[in-house]
């Protein structure tokens, strides 16, 4: 009885140690499962992706479920291999952004993975190119600012095209272009900013990219347009005359509008399309003052005014003369010559030119090279001077607006022309010739005091000459020369 009691006593005394001990190893079994998870940490939208979870040194079987951190059970998988990595799948939707963990059960034990972020992209699409100024149309010197925007899309990256040929920092120089983002700055346009833009966004999931790619934009780049410059010529309509005005700029870009100002009221106006440049008609009499014009030229961001000019008509009068002056070469060589007709007066006066009586053929190079007529016909010049170009030369005047006008001539002037030059060939064939000369003549004086001076030794030589010395002979030689030039010649 006795010994019963003890045993009951023993037995209570070791149930908190095997409750202690089972509960240990019932933590120590549950620590024992422990899963790893990998995977992407970004997915396109409607594609699939694929977890991997593998709990090693667990008893199979093994149960591997996918879940999100908000509790949601994606997918289940049964390994019954053991120590085996094990695929888990799902449908990528717009809600699968988040985080997931892998859990692991195994022999009565669980344990969790570390938990994975995902990312959902979605495909690029509906890309198009957006400016500002709207429409891309710009004066140099203003500010261009381009927009990759896409239709849908996220995790975006942009490329940029300009004339098809890619932007990069490297290959523009610096401030051509500034990228940021979607967008392409230009802070300062110049002409070579004009041409074609396009870009292109896109994604990237590991090795896989997703593109769309924008229609082409075309950016205008206009000049400034130039200060106005103002002209007007008259000619006869029927039995009035009219005064054709013309404005024209010497650069900018078109469209321009020109308006012709008299006396600073606007009285027409035209739009220039094709050339930088604007006519307009006005009635003119002669010797009368028309009043004084401008011209106006107006663009999107100016307006200028060229210089007045009078509109006013002078017929020719007065007297007409006729001045020359010669040029020469830095060798004092006559080169050509300059003849210029002095008008009295006159606005639009029609010059011609008279050689000898007869009317100069001016203006036709290909009859006349050597007349060359500048200054609107006012001076004339000789690039030749010829005997056929000297002669007495008058200019003549009248308006060129009247071809039945009078004609005002000058007095004549005398134009020297000068000798024929020889050509090269011909100097060099005189010279020859010369030379040549010059070399007979020494060549027969040399043989005629050869001939003299044999004769002249046998006459004054002695027998015994071998006993003369050399003064000696010279000596006698001399006199005998002497005597002979004044010895009377026998016939």
């Amino acid at each position: 009885m006795r010994s019963s009691v003890m045993k009951n006593h023993q037995t209570l005394h070791l149930l908190p140690i095997l409750a202690l001990a089972s509960l240990f190893i019932k933590i120590s079994g549950s620590s024992s499962v422990r899963p790893v998870l990998t995977g992407p940490d970004k997915a396109y939208l409607g594609s699939r992706v694929v977890y991997r979870c593998r709990a090693p040194d667990s008893s199979p079987p093994v149960t591997y479920e996918l879940l999100s951190t908000s509790g949601a059970l994606m997918t289940t998988h049964v390994d019954l291999r053991g120590d085996q990595p094990v695929s888990l799948g799902m449908k990528v939707s717009e809600a699968s952004n988040g985080s997931y963990y892998c859990r692991a059960t195994a022999g009565g034990n669980t344990g969790v993975s570390s938990s994975l972020q995902l990312s959902v992209v979605t495909p690029v699409s509906q890309t198009t190119v957006t400016s500002d100024p709207f429409p891309p149309v710009l004066y140099e010197g203003s500010r261009l600012v381009l927009s990759c925007n896409v239709g849908r899309g996220s995790h975006l990256s942009y490329t940029w095209f300009f004339n098809r040929k890619e932007v990069t920092p490297s290959a523009s120089p610096a401030g051509f272009f500034n990228l940021s983002g979607n967008r392409l700055v230009v802070e300062e346009a110049t002409a070579e900013h004009a041409g074609s833009y396009h870009c292109i966004a896109w994604s990237a999931v590991l090795d896989i990219r997703r593109f769309s790619s924008s229609p082409e934009v075309q950016v205008v780049i206009k000049a400034h347009v130039s200060t106005p410059e103002i002209s007007f010529s008259v000619f006869r309509e029927g039995g009035r005359y009219r005064g054709n005005v013309t404005c024209r700029s010497s650069r900018g870009s078109l469209p321009v509008n020109f308006s012709l100002l008299l006396d600073d009221l606007e009285v027409d106006s035209v739009t220039a399309t094709e050339s930088l440049a604007g006519w307009f008609r006005v009635d003119v009499v002669p010797g009368l003052d028309m009043g004084v014009a401008r011209c106006g030229v107006t663009t999107g961001l100016q307006q200028l005014t060229s210089g007045p000019v009078t509109l006013e008509v002078v017929p020719v009068g007065g007297d007409v003369s006729l001045n020359v002056e010669y040029l020469y070469t830095s060798a004092s060589k006559l080169a050509a010559a300059l003849l210029t007709c002095e008008v009295g007066r006159g606005t639009f006066p029609l010059i011609s030119w008279l050689l000898n009586d007869s009317v100069l053929p001016v203006g036709s190079p290909e009859d006349l090279p050597h007349l060359a007529p500048v200054d609107g016909g006012r001076t004339l010049v000789l690039s030749r001077l010829g005997p056929e170009e000297g002669g007495l030369y008058r200019c003549r005047a009248r308006d060129g607006y009247d071809e039945s006008g009078p004609w005002l001539e000058s007095p004549a002037q005398l134009v020297q022309g000068t000798e024929a030059s020889m050509t090269t060939m011909e100097m060099i064939s005189i010279s020859f010739c010369c030379f040549l000369l010059l070399m007979l003549v020494v060549c027969s004086a040399c043989v005629f005091n050869m001939v003299d001076h044999s004769r002249a030794l046998p006459q004054i030589a002695p027998a015994n000459s071998d006993s003369l010395s050399l003064p000696e002979l010279t000596s006698r030689s001399r006199d005998k020369r002497q005597e002979d030039q004044f010895a009377p010649r026998r016939l």
